[in-house]
């Protein structure tokens, strides 16, 4: 690729960036000065205006521009980012130390589940806090704000399928339009009132703190609100790359942001009655309607960011076996990481939906925003800091230090949030635990099953001396056995013996591994062994951002000695029925229920790994767990 056209791709995904990543941390404006300043007996005095005004501003310094653009984006999982991807390097970076890796496994897990409460909760306040400006221009629409939300949440989950490069060449000219349009208008109202810049001192920020106490604590929950996105934008890393995402923050969103907030600033100093609705309140009358339609249409690309998160989120997890495999599209020849998954949009929304219907206002859901949030910042900075001691080997004194404010500031921010549990606080929660037990139980279940595999099979190489010494009749072609158990016979050999009382000329015991990293080099992909007599143990290893396309590896076996005729090749496959035993130790009777019933509804392990039907022999086992 020459220099020109590397210029241009790198604009085109700074553009897209804008438009997919920023979407969400853009909108934040919408709603976050008019909650931290109105809420649990806060008013926007000019001490209160400027306290606030300086924490938000620090915040997006210390925690979206030190801490994820430049700290967390550093541990990118061979481009991959998010935090399963976080959680595999830093499983990788542990070792061989079970307890830990345990335990960073359950904190990664948690994390993860947490952050598909941010992709509720984040496109229902969005949309919901645009739609609402119309109550501002005519209160008689009132009642329409719901129906319309809920019809414009439901054409924003029907366009993912069209995939995050065609939607962000959409949206990102509409958020740069949106980035200029707020900068002015927090422009045209500083210059009503510039002393709000004073609030850019930290002092203003400290001096809140002690002057308002418990009060200030609060208000943390408020300001956590102008840093929602962070955590999307390092999971989007995969899309987009890492320099268009720093680019696209340093260089326009952030000035953008920091403009718009002191705007309101100003106006409050001005008018504290404008509380009720700093942001369009800000914008002339005569421009009020089409103000609503831009943060509407905006607030609906808010919603991509986390939406297109959990989709990267979703097939690490599936890789990694801690989710139910499910179909994944690619909608993009030039960027791997940038994928449908059809179960997920359903998923978020009907939850989005529910949200939207149950809480019917962005104030309301305010109070169930932020704890979702900060417990996923709170483990992706604890997560963070193993990588950065035991991958980039940072000293512990150095490693103590960054821990220590960085961790302040989380465990900060997610303490402020839960004082929101019992208004609303909960339903993230729930939500996430919900998740939390599914991807456990799914985890758990699987190594059961290859427990069970394991005992009750026979042992691979005894079997191969007993084939040579007393050969069976052969058939011309290949088998393949995909099996968990390189050491043992694949029931679905044993029971083609059995019942058709034939071999084929080459026998392949076939295993998968997917490792704890996105892409495997070409020459670590194919491990292969003879085993005698025309058996052949084979070993394919993919990282957790890859496809395992089996037949396509097969074709490049000839290099390592064991070419493929794939139209003279018959896949063999035992699929697991599996049933649930309470005499059976390793999980609860529930889980065991729960774990059937998911495996009935995966995607069949051929589609997942791309074998084609007609060439497939799938043989049912019964295991009990």
């Amino acid at each position: 690729m020459s220099e020109a056209d590397a210029k241009k791709r790198l604009a085109a995904l700074s553009l897209g960036a804008i438009g997919v990543v920023y979407g969400d941390i853009g909108t934040s404006p919408l709603y976050t000065l008019q909650t931290t300043l109105s809420h649990d007996g806060m008013h926007p005095t000019p001490e209160s205006i400027y306290g606030v005004l300086s924490l938000i501003f620090w915040a997006q310094i210390i925690v979206v521009s030190l801490k994820y653009v430049l700290f967390i984006m550093r541990a990118d999982n061979k481009g991959e980012g998010g935090i399963m991807a976080l959680m595999a390097l830093a499983l990788r970076g542990v070792g061989g130390q079970p307890k830990l890796r345990w335990l960073l496994a359950i904190i990664g897990i948690f994390g993860a589940s947490l952050f598909y409460g941010d992709g509720v909760i984040t496109p229902a306040i969005s949309v919901l806090s645009a739609v609402e400006g119309v109550k501002v221009a005519a209160p008689g629409l009132a009642r329409w704000v719901v129906p319309v939300t809920a019809v414009i949440l439901f054409f924003l989950f029907a366009l993912q399928r069209h995939g995050t490069d065609r939607v962000g060449r959409l949206f990102g000219p509409v958020m740069v339009i949106w980035f200029i349009v707020i900068s002015v208008l927090g422009v045209r109202m500083i210059l009503t009132a510039p002393q709000v810049l004073y609030a850019l001192n930290p002092y203003y920020g400290v001096r809140f703190f002690m002057t308002h106490g418990i009060q200030a604590f609060v208000a943390l929950g408020g300001v956590v609100l102008a840093l929602t996105g962070a955590e999307a934008l390092y999971a989007d890393m995969g899309h987009f790359g890492k320099r268009p995402i720093r680019l696209a923050w340093f260089n326009f969103v952030l000035p953008a942001l920091v403009l718009n907030y002191f705007g309101q600033g100003a106006l409050l100093l001005n008018d504290p009655g404008a509380i009720d609705n700093p942001f369009f309140k800000t914008v002339p009358s005569m421009l009020l309607y089409p103000m609503i339609a831009l943060a509407t249409v905006a607030t609906v690309i808010a919603s991509q960011a986390v939406i297109s998160g959990a989709f990267s989120m979703t097939r690490e997890a599936m890789s990694l076996g801690y989710s139910m495999r499910m179909p994944v599209v690619h909608t993009s020849r030039e960027m791997s990481g940038q994928i449908f998954v059809p179960w997920i949009n359903a998923f978020l929304l009907v939850m989005v939906l529910l949200a939207v219907l149950g809480f019917r206002s962005s104030d309301s859901l305010s109070a169930a925003y932020g704890i979702a949030v900060t417990g996923t910042m709170t483990i992706t900075t604890v997560l963070a800091l193993f990588v950065a001691r035991h991958q980039w080997g940072w000293r512990v004194p150095v490693l103590l230090i960054v821990g220590a404010i960085l961790l302040t500031i989380d465990i900060s921010f997610f303490a402020a949030n839960l004082i929101k549990v019992e208004y609303g606080g909960w339903f993230p929660l729930v939500l996430g635990l919900g998740v939390f037990i599914i991807m456990t139980t799914w985890r758990r279940g699987r190594e059961l099953v290859v427990r069970e595999i394991k005992q009750g099979g026979l042992a691979l190489s005894p079997f191969i001396d007993n084939i040579t010494e007393h050969p069976p009749l052969r058939v011309p072609g290949t088998a393949v056995f995909l099996t968990a158990n390189l050491q043992a016979v694949p029931h679905a050999l044993l029971h083609n013996l059995k019942h058709n009382k034939v071999l084929h000329e080459r026998n392949v015991m076939l295993t998968v591994d997917m490792l704890e990293m996105p892409v495997v080099d070409a020459g670590e992909r194919i491990h292969l062994s003879p085993l005698g007599s025309d058996f052949y143990s084979l070993e394919l290893r993919f990282g957790f951002a890859e496809d395992p396309n089996i037949p396509l590896v097969l074709s490049k076996c000839a290099k390592s000695g064991l070419p493929f005729d794939l139209m003279d090749t018959t896949f063999f496959l035992s699929r697991e029925n599996i049933v649930a035993d309470k005499r059976r130790p390793g999980m609860a009777l529930w889980r065991d229920r729960l774990f059937a019933f998911l495996s009935r509804n995966a995607l069949p392990a051929t589609a997942f790994f791309q074998i084609p039907g007609n060439r497939l022999i799938e043989l049912g086992t019964q295991l009990e767990i």
